[in-house]
């Protein structure tokens, strides 16, 4: 029994204190420790104990006593105990703080701890233990920085101090530096090999975070050597041995974690663990207990967050929404960020979701996303609340991504095309195949439904061969194979068993397996007529009672023996003939999908037998009527198909297809008073909420403003009123719906507010054209009309054209009817003539037409003989159409006795009489534009004439200009040529020349008198120059001069050459005499040369002139520079 001795003072006695007996009340043995003056170390041993045994009270009152003033100043030489107490208070305060959940009274302890921290430091601010507390306060309050330096501080001067090296070990494991924080835990275990095991379990706890699972799990299992009751390490072992996921590491586990809590109770971890096995388990009262007992042993925010998870799970499961939601909440407060725990935000993301809060939902997914971006569940989520909060695209891009992250994810392609189905049919589609094949690989069954959505998009995309597959392959084996399968024997050449697909192989549907399945099952279609058995394919306009607005494929006739619904006897003689006839529950909408392709496929016959196969099976299948009675409308059997509705309504009263359908055919017999009846218990029927009740409504009204009968204006106002009452209350509530924004363009157009209508029509016509599989011709028809009411004749053609291009391949006769009005508005006859043309070939049927060409006829010929100008083609093509006119309208005439096609004949006989009027006012005409068109012609000849020759003179004038160009560049070729060869003779004359005096021996006089000569002749020389010059230009005035001076011209031109060249010789005969005299090298014989009057140079200009025929001897004087000056040389000597 361990005990301690407090001495008694002045006296050698002690009292004994038994610890495990100390009293209730700390004042009894504080009274002893003061009155004794007892150590401090006492008071330090007797409040360890008190807390050892939980008596909290009595030791902080014990250690707070140890602490106060009176006992420093008692003991102020006692200096480690006083720190000691000191650290005690501030590690107790620390622990305090780091425990406690309120941030008030959190930040309270911390104060505290600090207060009695710096109280130690200032009685021995190097104290170890001192600084180790800091850092434990510091750590807990998160600050790891300044606990870091706080522990440095210590291992600068002590590197071996164990306390110092298991805190920093803790702050660099909080900093995620695992390695670090080994190494520091195995140098403490190295410097005291005796620690406890809680060191190895540090050690341990780093081994698992580096991903080092074996030797992490030889470090847990060394602490349990050591401490055989550690749960610590029993957890953490249990932890690893669960993570196998492996049923008998699973099973270790949760073995570790049953020890762990048979040894303590109320261990939060090993408590949240096995709650969440008994979760698995379904064992949800065991999960409750353990998690509640978890929440009230622990203040661990981390630990508290996986409790009330496992809690809030539990209720989810159990659908107990409201405390799922509340536990869901309690979690994510515990955890500060969703990348610490992140599963109540998924939870709580999935209760909201399920209470239809859908905001609340995306933003806790959202969070979800944050810390797992590629997580395909949490983005197949955020799709579908996307989708639900009306964000297509970002519902797109989520689910897009899913399916990029994980491409094996037969459920993302899924979502995915069910998303697109109705904006992108190919990408959904795409993406249904791809969702199909991954399951065929993955060896799944292939749902049925998704071959049904496979098969109505191949549907829808007019594939139809593709879509028969489709259906076929989802239908399997069955009665139906019989009526549209192969029956052709098997090729004899192949073996069994070769071909992969043998037992299930689809042909294209084939009558006669139609005929023989009816021949074996029913006798009586045995003795019908076999004219009766050939399929028509004709295509008859159907009904559309599509109550959503969409476009409905346009039923196909079918035999009326067919028609004949409501005899199921042959399904029952083929069951009594052995043959089953079975139709699955989950294949009737494939069944009635691939009946709906036959149809549009132009084999009613088997459509026909496939929807009278539902009724046998299934008489309450509406839809099987419907399209029954779409059929015989097709066919014009009005009265059968208003008994198959009835049929349908004898199942439901209120059907609203079936009473909207029933309508439109009241409305086709003219029944205007049941047809509104009937569509407004349509609308009551679906309480006002179907758009296409109330369309019909509003189509009734306009219908009956516009009426053939003699209108009311007043009634027609109201009815105009009410329609546009209706067609904007379905804009209300769908305002995408095209028909009914088509209709309120209508009504405003009736109103004359064309403006407003053509900006309807206009957004219609766009938002039709987007899609696919909208086909709205009327849109364009009416933007077209409203065009025309405008004035705006060119841009309505074009709308018509566009119109019959698109949607009618241009054999609509009502919309080229619509394109000749205009035309003929516009005053384009000829084009309303054509059109109208072809309209009758398309109609021909239709005398209204004909009756409209004779009138835009009859209107081409009276316009034409109104103008004031027009020519005899004209005329003649004005009498020619007025005999077409008449021809057209007497046969009116005689067709006009029939009343079916509502012509007047005293109508016709009028036109007839007026065309044969202006055929008497066109001969007339005719013949003054035979006379102006004589004239014509005689005017035109002349001015021909007149004009070829004014061509001849020109063509003339150029010759005589070309001519004289020529000549003129002969000439000039022929100078220079003449040039070249005087100057090769002077040379030649030069070289053969004796060389004369100096020029310094002849007089200064002679040096004066030849510088004037030189100059006379430069300015001789000028002069001629210009006078050549304008020698030319009077040779370029004189060449406008008329024809008769030409040859006058070319003389003088040929003189004038002949001047040019004696000058330019001349020229060239002075040039050698200059350059000599300007070197100083004068001929001396240059004198008696220029002395003597027949020199060689002048002996041969007379042997030029007097072969030039016709050149005057004084022109010759003239041009010679030369002779003036020899002649200025002899009077200077």
């Amino acid at each position: 029994m361990a005990c301690v001795y407090i001495p008694v003072q002045n006296s050698e006695e002690e009292v004994r204190v038994v610890l495990d007996q100390l009293p209730r009340d700390a004042s009894d043995i504080l009274d002893i420790l003061k009155a004794e003056q007892a150590p401090l170390d006492l008071w330090l041993i007797i409040a360890r104990e008190y807390f050892k045994q939980g008596k909290i009270l009595q030791f902080r009152q014990i250690l707070e006593e140890g602490s106060s003033p009176e006992i420093d100043e008692y003991y102020a030489d006692v200096r480690y105990e006083r720190i000691a107490i000191l650290n005690a208070l501030g590690a107790y305060h620390s622990y305090l703080g780091k425990i406690e959940t309120k941030q008030r009274e959190k930040e309270e302890h911390f104060i505290r701890a600090t207060q009695y921290y710096n109280k130690a430091s200032r009685i021995d601010m190097h104290e170890p233990s001192t600084w180790v507390g800091k850092g434990q306060l510091l750590l807990a309050k998160g600050d790891l920085e300044q606990a870091f330096n706080a522990f440095k501080i210590i291992l600068d001067g002590d590197r071996d101090n164990v306390p110092a090296l298991l805190g920093q070990g803790c702050v660099q494991f909080s900093r995620g530096r695992y390695s670090d924080s080994l190494e520091l835990y195995k140098r403490a275990l190295q410097v005291y090999p005796q620690c406890p095991g809680a060191v190895r379990l540090g050690i341990g706890l780093c081994r698992y975070k580096l991903g080092q699972y074996e030797k992490a799990k030889q470090a847990f299992q060394r602490v349990l050597q050591l401490d055989p009751e550690n749960i610590e390490a029993f957890v953490a072992l249990g932890i690893l041995d669960l993570q196998t996921n492996e049923s008998a590491g699973i099973k270790r586990g949760m073995e570790k974690m049953q020890r762990a809590f048979e040894i303590y109770p109320y261990c939060a971890m090993s408590l949240n663990y096995l709650a969440n096995h008994f979760f698995f388990t379904g064992q949800h009262f065991l999960v409750e207990q353990l998690t509640e007992i978890a929440l009230a042993v622990t203040n661990h925010g981390p630990t508290k967050s996986h409790s009330y998870y496992n809690l809030a799970r539990s209720y989810h499961s159990k659908g107990d929404y409201e405390k799922a939601v509340r536990y869901y909440m309690a979690s994510v407060k515990e955890s500060n960020k969703p990348q610490e725990f992140v599963l109540p935000y998924y939870g709580l993301g999935q209760v909201h979701l399920k209470l239809g809060d859908l905001k609340s939902s995306l933003s806790n997914f959202e969070k979800v996303l944050e810390v797992y971006p590629e997580n395909c569940e949490t983005l197949k989520v955020l799709g579908h609340i996307y989708v639900q909060l009306g964000y297509t695209k970002k519902a797109q891009e989520f689910l897009k991504k899913a399916t990029k992250n994980d491409p094996r994810d037969a459920q993302a392609f899924l979502d995915l095309g069910e998303l697109l189905i109705s904006t992108d049919a190919g990408d959904a589609l795409d993406a249904f195949k791809t969702a199909r094949n991954l399951l065929k690989k993955d060896g799944e069954e292939v749902p049925i439904e998704l071959f049904n959505n496979i098969g109505v998009l191949h549907f829808e995309r007019g594939e139809f061969q593709l879509a028969e597959q489709t259906f076929m392959e989802a239908l399997g084996d069955g009665i139906w194979v019989k009526f549209i399968g192969s029956n052709a024997p098997p090729d004899p050449n192949v073996e069994a068993g070769s071909n992969p697909r043998e037992e299930t192989q689809y042909n294209p549907i084939n009558k006669l397996n139609l005929e023989r399945v009816i021949e074996e099952g029913y006798d009586t279609m045995k003795e019908a007529d076999s004219d009766n058995m050939k399929v028509k394919s004709e295509h008859v306009e159907g009904a559309q009672f599509n109550h959503t607005g969409k476009s409905v494929f346009r039923p196909i006739a079918a035999r009326l023996s067919i028609l004949k619904f409501t005899h199921m006897q042959v399904f029952q003689q083929l069951e009594e003939n052995g043959i089953a006839v079975e139709l699955p529950c989950d294949k009737i909408s494939t069944l009635f999908n691939l009946a709906r392709l036959l149809e549009q496929s132009h084999n009613t016959e088997a459509a026909c037998i496939l929807y009278q196969l539902i009724l046998f099976k299934y008489p309450d299948y509406i839809d099987a009527y419907l399209r029954l009675a779409a059929i015989a409308k097709a066919r014009n059997n009005v009265q059968l198909s208003i008994e198959l509705i009835g049929d349908a309504l004898k199942v439901d009263d209120k059907y609203a297809n079936a009473l909207l359908m029933l309508g439109d055919l009241e409305l086709k017999n003219d029944d205007w008073v049941k047809a509104k009846d009937t569509f407004r218990a349509a609308k009551d029927a679906t309480d006002g909420k179907d758009s296409y009740a109330t369309l019909s409504l509003g189509n009734w009204n306009y219908f009956a403003a516009v009426r053939s009968e003699k209108r009311a204006p007043k009634l027609e106002a109201t009815h105009l009123e009410k329609a546009k009452e209706l067609y904007t209350k379905v804009l209300v509530q769908h305002t995408a719906n095209l028909y009914a924004a088509n209709g309120a363009g209508v009504v405003l157009a009736e109103k004359g507010q064309f403006d407003v209508s053509k900006d309807l029509f206009t957004q219609v016509q766009e938002a039709a054209s987007g899609s696919v599989f909208v086909q709205m011709p009327d849109v364009w028809i009416n933007l077209a009309h409203v065009h025309f009411a405008q004035g705006n004749f060119a841009l309505a053609v074009k709308m018509y054209q566009n119109c019959l291009r698109k949607f009618y391949y241009n054999t609509d006769s009502q919309v080229l009817l619509y394109q000749a009005r205009t035309h003929y508005e516009a005053e384009q006859w000829q084009d309303c003539k054509k059109t109208l043309l072809r309209a009758i070939h398309l109609a021909p049927s239709n005398y209204t037409l004909r009756f409209d060409a004779g009138v835009a006829l009859q209107k081409f010929s009276a316009s034409t003989l109104q103008k004031t100008k027009r020519t005899v083609d004209e005329v003649r093509a004005t009498v020619a159409e007025l005999k077409n006119a008449v021809r057209l309208f007497s046969l009116l005439s005689v067709a006009s006795n029939l009343h079916f096609h509502g012509f007047d004949e005293k109508k016709i006989e009028t036109h007839v009489g007026y065309c044969k009027h202006l055929l008497e006012a066109a001969k007339v005409h005719c013949e003054a534009a035979e006379r102006e068109d004589q004239q014509n012609k005689q005017r035109l000849e002349l001015a021909r004439k007149v004009i070829v020759a004014e061509e001849n003179r020109r063509k003339a004038e150029e010759q005589r200009k070309f001519q004289l160009k020529k000549r003129k560049e002969e000439d000039d070729l022929r100078q220079v040529r003449q040039q070249e060869e005087h100057l090769e003779r002077r040379k030649e004359q030069w070289k053969s020349s004796t060389p004369g005096s100096k020029r310094k021996d002849r007089p200064q006089v002679e040096d004066d008198d030849g510088v004037q000569g030189e100059k006379r002749r430069r300015k001789g020389g000028k002069r001629r120059k210009r006078d050549k010059k304008s020698r030319y230009e009077t040779e370029e005035a004189e060449a406008d001069e008329p024809e008769e001076m030409e040859d006058e011209d070319a003389s003088m031109n040929y003189r004038e050459s002949y001047d040019q060249i004696n000058d330019q010789d001349d020229q060239v005969e002075d040039n050698p005499q200059d350059l000599l005299a300007a070197a100083g090298l004068e001929d001396s014989d240059a004198e008696d040369d220029a002395a003597v009057p027949p020199s060689n140079a002048s002996r041969r200009r007379r042997a030029w002139s007097d072969s030039d025929e016709g050149e005057p001897q004084q022109r010759q004087n003239e041009s010679s520079p030369v002779r003036e000056n020899s002649v200025d040389m002899q009077e200077s000597d």
